[in-house]
């Protein structure tokens, strides 16, 4: 029986192992964190356990659907009716629909029409090769006007991706406008899904059933190496022992790749080190009043150096309290990402405060900082062919990380879609 090795215990990871399991292989995860989950591991927030980093389900995401389906909790997913906000010129507007777009002020009639005929194309749309060599910045602008892309679309870039905002892919932000516009019940309603539990409740299943089918699960055990012999794969080391192995599937950020597997030609490393990534804060609020009845709201405000917000209590029911994520994207060498959790705090609050007055400190009930250094890939236009194969030179190991994902935004269905079918190739080294 071959043996194959899971790096990382995140959802891609688990979802590898789970269906290398009903594929008949005996299966080792290595996790180098002391808890599995990855991006979708939760914490205890004062008695409601909730993630780290925000999560929804869309009504495209099938792969997330026949998995829970296949463990036997299809009936934990919840759908909900959302509106999406708009801060900008001191005033929170309803957002989203025509009806919104209509009565926005500032923005002539011809640009309205433009930019609502522009997420209608992009929702319908189905190909996206002909946007893979064009910027979101050219490609916004020459069909809706520059006006549309400076009140709109640039400061959302901007306090996401900073020195990298004016050239990211037109094709990565069609698939975000086209999931997100598929997602609706009708043109006036948005509705988006959660997981009863969270997304713990899908990475608990996921856990059971590998424990179920003799899978083997090992944290705090970081990958010091991928060893391999004549060109392929034997197995995996870390601190502590040596794992055997027909096949190796990786799924940690693709930054870690060339010192994990120093065997990998240095060409396959040159390509690793070319694709950059930028870094995630979260700082999660647990307040006493709700900031408004929408689950996101976009920013387009002086002052206010982050994309939005998500109010996560208004999609999934957590209690009495709201749920509010303030993300902070950007790269790692930014000052700000070193920035203590208290200085965050204070900024983050003070944003809420400038979209909702009426919020006081006292409303604080409890605050919560995460951070991730590989929280989302830059993806530039071009991007398809500057990724590697998943199959590396070396035989019986493949390597995959949300990059690998692209045009498709970073999430759970993803995950699940490229895991499982990254198992599934596992035959082919053994045929």
């Amino acid at each position: 029986m071959s043996n194959v090795v899971v790096i990382g215990a995140g959802v891609m990871g688990l979802a590898s192992a789970y269906q290398a399991l009903l594929e008949g292989y005996e299966v080792d995860i290595l996790e180098a964190s002391a808890e599995p989950g990855g991006m979708a591991g939760h914490f205890d927030f004062g008695g409601i356990s909730i993630e780290r980093f925000y999560h929804f389900v869309c009504r495209t995401d099938r792969p997330t659907f026949q998995l829970m389906s296949d463990l036997g909790i299809a009936d934990k997913l919840r759908w909900v009716p959302t509106t999406m906000g708009f801060f900008t010129q001191g005033e929170l507007r309803h957002w989203g629909d025509p009806i919104s777009l209509l009565s926005l002020p500032g923005v002539s009639l011809i640009s309205k029409l433009r930019y609502g005929f522009f997420i209608l194309a992009c929702t319908c749309r189905d190909h996206w090769h002909a946007l893979e060599n064009q910027s979101a910045r050219e490609w916004i602008t020459r069909y809706c006007g520059k006006d549309i892309y400076d009140q709109f679309w640039h400061p959302l870039l901007d306090f996401k991706y900073y020195e990298y905002a004016n050239n990211i892919s037109a094709a990565w932000i069609w698939t975000r406008i086209r999931r997100i516009g598929r997602s609706r019940k009708n043109i006036l309603q948005e509705e988006l899904g959660y997981i009863d539990g969270g997304s713990k409740t899908l990475v608990d299943a996921l856990l059971h059933a590998i424990d179920q089918r003799g899978g083997r699960l090992h944290l705090d055990a970081p990958v010091r190496r991928v060893v391999t012999e004549n060109g392929r794969v034997t197995g995996v080391a870390t601190a502590a022992r040596h794992f055997p192995a027909n096949a190796v599937i990786s799924t940690v950020p693709i930054p870690l790749v060339p010192g994990m597997v120093p065997d990998l030609p240095p060409e396959w490393k040159a390509r690793y080190q070319a694709i950059h990534s930028i870094g995630v804060i979260c700082v999660i609020l647990k307040l006493k009043r709700s900031i408004s009845p929408h689950f996101w709201i976009n920013i387009s405000e002086d002052g206010m150096e982050i994309p939005g917000i998500i109010e996560f209590s208004n999609l999934r029911n957590v209690g009495d309290n709201a749920i509010v994520y303030v993300p902070y994207y950007m790269p790692v060498t930014n000052a700000k990402f070193s920035w203590p959790d208290e200085r965050l705090r204070e900024e983050a609050f003070s944003c809420l405060q400038r979209i909702n007055p009426t919020l006081k400190q006292d409303d604080i009930l409890d605050v919560k900082v995460a951070r991730l250094r590989h929280g989302q890939p830059v993806c530039e236009p071009g991007f398809a062919a500057k990724i590697p194969p998943i199959q590396t030179t070396i035989r019986g190991l493949q390597i995959a990380d949300t990059c690998y994902y692209y045009p498709e935004d970073r999430g759970i269905a993803e995950s699940v879609r490229m895991g499982r079918n990254m198992a599934l190739s596992v035959r082919n080294f053994n045929a």
